[in-house]
């Protein structure tokens, strides 16, 4: 059926989930994983009064380390469960666009992520990255609640 699932995380608990039924689901189809993790660019993620306090290139190493950080535990995860992976760091994009283009890029055919399901002002406000990756993918969305 599947023989390469993408993993989308942001390392929160309840991507972790995601990941989880993710690595469950490709172990039992013989599938590998692609998992990755998205950040946005510095432009877009910090506003003009912090600019001065959080300088680009402070901003650039942090992500670095947050990314590998998310991405060895999910590797970890994988070896624990048997399940062959590549970590993946999209950069400089918005996260629905970064899990879209590392599926299409990585030749993936179902992506698993997570949804928080925010409602209301808090969807309007923060948006949801999950309805993104809904609307624009050409291939299969698994979303974990």
């Amino acid at each position: 059926m599947f023989k390469h699932i993408l993993i989308a995380t942001d390392g929160s608990d309840l991507a972790e989930k995601a990941v989880e039924q993710g690595l469950n689901l490709a172990k039992g189809l013989g599938a590998k994983v692609t998992a990755v993790t998205v950040t946005p660019s510095w432009a877009a993620t910090v506003p003009g009064e912090v600019a001065v306090a959080l300088p680009v290139e402070e901003y650039m190493r942090a992500t670095k380390e947050n990314a590998t950080a998310i991405l060895s535990s999910v590797e970890a995860a994988a070896k624990r469960v048997g399940v062959a992976c590549v970590a993946r760091h999209e950069t400089d994009r918005f996260p629905a666009e970064g899990i879209i283009a590392a599926a299409t890029e990585t030749g993936c055919d179902l992506i698993v992520m997570s949804s928080h399901g925010r409602r209301g002002l808090r969807r309007l406000l923060l948006g949801s990255q999950a309805l993104e990756v809904l609307t624009h993918s050409t291939v299969p969305v698994l979303i974990c609640r």
